[in-house]
């Protein structure tokens, strides 16, 4: 979302109702996962942040009662999807990612949710947009500091992915079938 000085406040919630619907989505399907690992702790931390994320979209939707939001593309927010869909199934990267990836990717979806909540904080004149965005922005900044915590203590994955790749096993093949496919050809190979 471009974010500029005329957001409006229906603007603005339509955009963050996407953004706290995926989070709460996507880190139940995390906690899922991870219970499913059996790594206890970082299902007990997604399913806290999964809560959290959807106090946030009940919040919001409480208060876009009356209002008339614009339409968004939901897809723009996805945490495991592209937004052509030309990539992995969902489940899929739930259930063969390492657990580190896994958090890499909701830190990366947390920051651009701060990123987003700080520049409308920043930017737009409107100041109960700016206001409720200031707020967004403070709690995610704590989702931040509580997964890249537990990224610290998840251990490295030291997964040859292109070793995978080459001899087209395991994971590997499923993961990277249509990238094989569009691979340049390594010069003097046919």
């Amino acid at each position: 979302m471009k974010i500029g000085p005329g957001c409006t406040l229906e603007e603005f919630i339509a955009h963050a109702l996407a953004v706290e619907f995926e989070a709460a989505r996507t880190l139940r399907d995390l906690q899922a996962a991870f219970r499913e690992r059996g790594e206890d702790e970082l299902a007990s931390l997604c399913g806290k942040l999964a809560v959290l994320e959807q106090e946030h979209y009940e919040r919001l939707e409480a208060r876009s009662r009356g209002l008339a939001l614009p339409e968004v593309d939901y897809r723009q927010y996805a945490w495991l999807e592209s937004h052509d869909a030309d990539c992995c199934p969902r489940d899929m990267v739930l259930h063969i990612a390492s657990p580190r990836a896994l958090l890499e990717i909701a830190l990366k979806a947390e920051q651009r949710a701060v990123e987003m909540f700080e520049r409308a904080a920043g930017q737009v004149k409107d100041s109960g947009v700016r206001d409720l965005a200031g707020q967004l922005a403070q709690d995610e900044v704590e989702h931040v500091r509580w997964v890249m915590a537990a990224l610290a203590s998840t251990p490295r994955d030291f997964t040859d992915w292109e070793a995978l790749l080459a001899e087209g096993a395991g994971p590997g093949l499923a993961l990277g079938a249509e990238r094989r496919l569009r691979r340049e050809p390594k010069p003097g190979h046919h």
